[in-house]
């Protein structure tokens, strides 16, 4: 089935190829279409300003073998912010893939609301992480990649959480909600997916997403998340307009038809957007478009 876009489409999307920005662009689509996505676009800021969302990640600390001590005081090998911490709240123990943390008698550090001395941390990869408390802080053990383990630190009172004013958008246009074809691989494709920590995780894409936008054929490829399409893209507005290190998307597998609906107004940022303390995956080279996609959200921070 070839996939088309109707002429008016072509017209817009070409204009704002040759333009190459999003000024002077209104919104353009379905009074409905529209209300969809800005209550997309608002459940987004809720979930980014959850107590499990990432704006109020405070830390990141890799766990060497041994005994890494922490608290606030910088003669720590973990420290955690100054004024949110007993100064010496105890040590991770970390044995191979064990770690286990012991928490000084004088301090109060609470797992499932139960004051503890000492508890086996089950990392994020397994079910049953453990989360453990102290004042405004949380943490919990992460695994990234075959053997790197560290601390990841929240805080429910993090500075972010109060200074946090949204995220800007291209202006929603429904043009940008395509349709894709669904061609499968004949078995599942390993693809490269790389990380801002250096590690190099090994994905499967299980075919390629087709697509046409000016007359002009493109693909991405995806991986299965859940009863969902992940896709992890970047384009000429990367960098510029958007986030240097790509933007996510995701989008239900394909219908009967072979069909795949790739939506780029709800094209967002990953979290390390937001915050240095995210372990987020880059684009794979497969997907970097040659085109700006005028959709979705924009970068954050700077030029924000």
């Amino acid at each position: 089935m070839k996939i088309r876009i109707k002429s008016r489409q072509f017209l817009l999307i070409t204009l704002a190829l040759l333009f190459g920005c999003s000024g002077g662009l209104k919104e353009k689509g379905s009074k409905e279409y529209i209300a969809e996505i800005k209550a997309w676009h608002k459940r987004r800021i809720e979930n980014l300003k959850k107590e499990n969302g990432w704006l109020n990640l405070a830390g990141l600390y890799w766990l060497k073998e041994g005994i890494n001590t922490v608290g606030s005081d910088t003669s720590n090998d973990i420290v955690f912010p100054r004024g949110k911490a007993a100064e010496f709240i105890g040590k991770f123990v970390k044995h191979d893939s064990i770690i286990t943390m012991f928490v000084n008698k004088d301090v109060k550090v609470f797992h499932d609301g139960v004051p503890v001395d000492s508890v086996l941390m089950i990392p994020d990869v397994r079910k049953g992480t453990t989360i453990l408390s102290h004042r405004s802080l949380k943490w919990f053990v992460i695994k990234r990649g075959k053997d790197k383990y560290g601390v990841r630190l929240r805080d429910l009172d993090s500075p972010l959480l109060k200074s946090f004013k949204g995220i800007k958008y291209f202006p929603i246009n429904e043009d940008f909600r395509i349709r894709a074809k669904f061609v499968p691989f004949e078995k599942p494709k390993k693809i490269n997916i790389p990380t801002v920590i250096g590690i190099i995780d090994e994905e499967l894409a299980p075919g390629k997403l087709v697509f046409e936008i000016g007359k002009k054929s493109y693909r991405l490829l995806p991986v299965n998340d859940g009863d969902d399409f992940f896709i992890i893209f970047a384009d000429k507005t990367s960098g510029s307009e958007t986030y240097g290190g790509g933007r996510f998307l995701v989008a239900s597998t394909p219908d009967s038809n072979g069909t795949v609906i790739l939506d780029f107004n709800k094209a967002y940022n990953p979290p390390c957007a937001f915050t240095p303390y995210a372990t987020c995956p880059l684009p794979p080279k497969e997907n970097y478009l040659p085109l700006k996609i005028l959709a979705g959200e924009k970068t954050y921070g700077h030029g924000h």
